[in-house]
């Protein structure tokens, strides 16, 4: 029998009977005392599951004085693609949260949680990480410095006085803000809030808040369905309150994969008879997507809508006049 298979049943008996003895552990399961004793530890000290020694009744019972009430589950001896994804994944998004930020200093004990079930199988938590990657792209590598002050005003309902950087304008402006919730979104930190200068939902990148004050201000609190309906519902991190579906066409070729990939909640796709696919996606403002576009290159035709193909077909040709001016200068030298 294998150890899930035991772990299974001592938590059943526990379930259905007042208290379980050892002697009958010991003969229903066929193990020896040390066995039945490791498996018990495993059940105490990793599933976390209540069990004391009752002297009174002679065996072992459940205890919920001994947990906080949270509820308590097995699991297998081997974990889902999915759960085994989210585990990596918690891992990974904790590992890098700011180490001197509000939420590192309280995930210790979930990184120990969750090293205690990765480690639950025959295989070692290093090993599993060692040989299952979760790879990050396009992380920006900035200290997130503000992150602690960022997450108290979330949480105290507090506004926040900002100076924060704009990449794409490459200046910077001072506003009050209303914090409303943190997004975590392509290996980086976002802030949805309400901006009193603008007297409108934005959405800021906490790697671009050069400088932040805690204000004793209360803070502006927006409805969930209100930030789900303006910042939600679009394609990526950009916000917008007038949506489109952009219509894009994929090769053949490029269709084996784009078929299969996630890029919005509501996309529709289908395929067409040469093997084409063509795939629909809400967007309601066009930069990451025409960014995700570009990166297939011939593969991906953009069907409509007409000003999509615009803002396209514009960045293709200023692309291409870069290159010719490039090889131009490349030549005179």
């Amino acid at each position: 029998m294998s150890q899930t298979d035991r772990i299974i049943r001592i938590r059943k008996f526990l379930d259905e009977r007042r208290s379980v003895s050892r002697r009958m552990l010991l003969e229903t399961l066929e193990v020896s005392p040390a066995t039945l004793k490791r498996d018990i530890a495993f059940l105490r000290n990793v599933m976390n599951i209540p069990i004391a020694w009752d002297p009174e009744l002679g065996g072992y019972r459940l205890d919920p004085r001994l947990t906080s009430g949270a509820q308590y589950e097995l699991p297998g001896l081997w974990f889902s693609d999915k759960e085994i994804h989210a585990l990596l994944t918690m891992q990974h998004l904790l590992a890098n949260l700011d180490p001197g930020g509000l939420l590192a200093p309280h995930v210790q004990p979930l990184v120990a949680r969750l090293n205690k079930l990765l480690g639950a199988t025959d295989h070692p938590a290093d090993e599993i990480r060692r040989r299952v990657l979760i790879v990050g792209i396009g992380k920006r590598s900035l200290k997130l410095a503000h992150f602690e002050n960022i997450g108290s005003a979330l949480l105290r309902r507090k506004r926040l006085a900002i100076r924060y950087y704009a990449r794409g304008r490459d200046a910077e402006t001072t506003r009050e803000i209303s914090p409303q919730r943190l997004v975590h979104y392509r290996e980086n930190w976002y802030l949805d809030a309400w901006c009193h200068l603008r007297g409108a939902l934005r959405n800021f990148a906490v790697d671009s808040i050069r400088q932040v004050e805690l204000l004793d201000t209360v803070a502006k609190d927006i409805p969930n369905q209100t930030l789900d309906t303006v910042l939600g519902p679009g394609y990526g991190i950009f916000a917008g309150n007038e949506l489109q579906w952009a219509r894009l066409r994929f090769s053949a070729e490029r269709a084996r994969w784009v078929a299969t990939e996630h890029w919005h909640p509501q996309q529709r796709g289908a395929f067409e008879a040469d093997g084409s696919y063509v795939l629909e996606v809400p967007y309601a403002d066009h930069r990451e997507l025409m960014m995700d576009v570009l990166k297939h290159g011939t593969h991906c035709e953009v069907l409509g809508p007409e000003g999509l193909r615009r803002v396209v077909a514009a960045e293709v040709a200023g692309m291409m006049e870069k290159y010719k001016k490039d090889d131009r200068e490349r030549l005179i030298r």
